[in-house]
């Protein structure tokens, strides 16, 4: 059985070679940020089937109780207070390296881009929790203005400019992606030599389309989950264990 030593050097091999990688992250890299995951062992969909209404667009846009549990829910969220960990800077230090093309996360955290990530270089698939969007005028403004209406008393805010549904700038289930954003993501993907798949379970589509285009088109694809995931047959190198360790070891290599 090769080591995993021996594994993280060969791939470094790959990413030193490669013209252009192209990296997908998912609620894995953050978990070790204090961020809990969806479908985990100890994910916040597995303990609670419940909160998966919050996420439900049917359900935020037609139940003023959802929203207002949403707002709720947004307030204590652990990202305000969460911080890049060891994984989200060795990727940040890859692309110093000149070795991150795109970078496609389906967190919507903004980790990667507080961890020195070059936001034009980061498609944040599922979007930002970090904005709230009208649902009628599309209008966009900073989550904290929105949270402070909260705290002050609003339970369910409605857009200051035509009183609509205010609702974080995130995709929701039964919401499309931004149609810029997949299109973007899909190319990168198509064109890219090496794919790096990396906290992600690869069951949510379409993103989890994106290494099926890499795979076509001839590219190397490595997988670092902690679980497994439905491409691990197919990848060329695939790690367990915590990304944090896996990552900067890689990274160091390269």
């Amino acid at each position: 059985m090769i080591s995993d030593e021996t594994r993280l050097q060969e791939v470094a091999g790959w990413v030193r070679d490669s013209r252009a990688v192209v990296v997908l992250t998912g609620a894995g890299i953050s978990t070790e940020s204090g961020i809990p995951d969806f479908r985990g062992p100890q994910g916040v969909w597995t303990k609670d089937p419940k909160a998966e209404k919050l996420s439900n667009i049917h359900h935020y846009m037609n139940d003023p109780e959802v929203r207002v549990a949403s707002w709720q829910a947004r307030l204590v969220h652990p990202a305000w207070t969460a911080q890049p960990n060891a994984a989200h800077r060795a990727l940040a230090d890859l692309e110093r390296k000149g070795q991150v093309d795109t970078l496609v996360t389906q967190n919507i955290d903004g980790l990667h881009q507080k961890a020195g990530s070059s936001p034009d270089r980061v498609i944040e698939i599922h979007g930002t929790m970090r904005e709230v969007v009208c649902m009628a005028c599309g209008e966009r403004a900073p989550m904290e203005r929105a949270l402070d209406r909260v705290r002050a008393g609003e339970a369910d805010p409605p857009c200051r400019s035509c009183g609509g549904i205010l609702k974080s700038a995130t995709i929701s289930f039964g919401q499309n992606l931004v149609a810029e954003d997949l299109a973007r993501a899909e190319k990168a993907a198509r064109t890219c030599d090496l794919f790096l798949a990396l906290g992600t379970t690869l069951t949510v589509y379409p993103v989890a389309y994106l290494p099926e285009a890499a795979l076509e088109a001839g590219a190397r694809l490595v997988i670092a989950n902690a679980e497994p995931t439905p491409y691990d047959p197919r990848a060329d190198a695939v790690f367990r264990g915590n990304l944090g360790d896996v990552l900067p070891a890689l990274v160091a290599l390269v």
